[in-house]
């Protein structure tokens, strides 16, 4: 038999049954839709996440104070020094590093004459808007001022300053920040969201104001920024060597953003093909309506299968005409699905602009492929019987 032959017995075999064959079909593109939308969640909730943690820039190495330390005592004897302002001014005169930002942060009342406001604090210093790739829509941002020394001034968020001034023109004037009384010099550009925290809801203070304010010895986090071009591991490095020196052991923790970054991504493609593999149960269903109708179809057409061999046609032959039949069964069911899901994530990305969906061209590729595996697992055993039918018994069934 030629292979144009099989193709058309095929076809015809499928056509036959218009009912059947799509009922068939539809239990494949049900758990196809189902696995396609999941892991169209799962990738645009990874694109979100992602997208979100790269907006403050991936040449950025974090500094925290204390050592993370699994096993052993647990830190039970660890005395730690804290991060000081002396520690983020020694950090500057490394080589390679353009933005050095200590970091102190809390939340507090935010007044401004009759309005007042609960808020986040950062207390920082003049960097942290390049640092942290926050533009400015009105003014400067916080001043060049000797450590220890800062004058107090501030700089508010997009939203904060429509809180507190509304249309106002708010430079120049003063607000109280926690009790303390700052002076308005800058307002950022709009930031939006991260993980839902609202960076547009945000003051600036100089640290050392900060830390009065909210009565800490230490810092809470050093940002360096390093030069394009630079591995971070030879920056961190660097920074590891110079606390040691200072501090006398290592009693702070290092974590690169590229690091960060690509253990996050790994943790959400791996929650991405988890969601994907629970939507992939329902595939169950297909495989099962396949081999129930494959068996159905073989017995209909036992006189067949006998004529067909009894005019030469090989059992290989007749194993791979019903395994055809199968996997294009499967794949008109992933084709629909696909095309189903498809419709649905653009459909769900034009009704809710801001839900995280987004297609993903390899886990499509991957549901056509895993229909096509699907056909042929559930109709392996159907096309092994009609291949092993005897010829004369097969034509008696007539």
């Amino acid at each position: 038999m030629l292979w144009q032959d099989m193709l058309f017995l095929v076809w015809r075999s499928v056509r036959s049954s218009p009912m059947r064959s799509t009922l068939t079909a539809l239990g494949i593109a049900i758990g196809i839709t189902a696995v396609a939308l999941l892991t169209s969640i799962g990738e645009g909730v990874r694109e979100y996440v992602m997208t979100n943690f790269s907006q403050f820039g991936t040449r950025i190495i974090a500094i925290n104070p204390g050592k993370a330390m699994t096993g052993g005592m647990g830190g039970i004897l660890q005395t730690d020094r804290p991060l000081t302002l002396d520690d983020a001014e020694a950090l500057t005169r490394l080589p390679h590093v353009t933005h050095v930002v200590p970091v102190v942060q809390g939340t507090g009342t935010i007044e401004a004459g009759e309005f007042s406001r609960n808020s986040d604090i950062i207390g920082a210093n003049y960097a942290i808007h390049e640092a942290w790739l926050f533009n400015l829509a009105m003014a400067r941002s916080l001043p060049r001022d000797e450590a220890g020394r800062s004058r107090s001034f501030a700089v508010l968020g997009h939203k904060l300053r429509q809180g507190l001034f509304g249309d106002r023109n708010p430079l120049g004037q003063f607000i109280r920040v926690g009790g303390m009384r700052f002076r308005v010099v800058g307002v950022m550009e709009e930031k939006g969201q991260m993980l839902g925290i609202d960076l547009d809801d945000i003051v600036f203070i100089p640290v050392d104001k900060a830390l009065t304010l909210f009565n800490r010895e230490g810092l809470m986090e050093i940002d360096v920024v390093f030069a394009e071009g630079v591995e971070s591991a030879v920056v961190s490095e660097s920074v590891r060597k110079l606390l040691t020196e200072r501090h006398g052991n290592e009693d702070f923790t290092i974590v690169t953003q590229d690091e960060m970054l690509k253990s996050l991504d790994k943790i959400l493609q791996v929650l991405t093909a988890s969601i994907g593999a629970l939507g992939a149960i329902s595939l169950l269903v297909g495989a099962v309506g396949i081999l129930t109708i494959m068996t159905t179809t073989v017995r209909e057409r036992t006189a067949e299968i006998g004529l067909l061999t009894a005019l030469g046609t090989a059992q290989r032959q007749i194993l791979l005409l019903f395994l055809g039949e199968a996997i294009a069964l499967a794949l008109a069911g992933g084709a629909a699905g696909i095309l189903t899901a498809v419709f649905l994530v653009i459909s769900l990305q034009w009704v809710m602009p801001d839900l995280p969906v987004q297609l993903s061209p390899f886990y499509l590729g991957v549901s056509l492929l895993l229909s096509l595996l699907i056909g042929l697992v559930a109709g392996i055993a159907p096309a092994r019987t009609a291949a092993r039918m005897n010829p004369i018994d097969a034509l008696r069934a007539e």
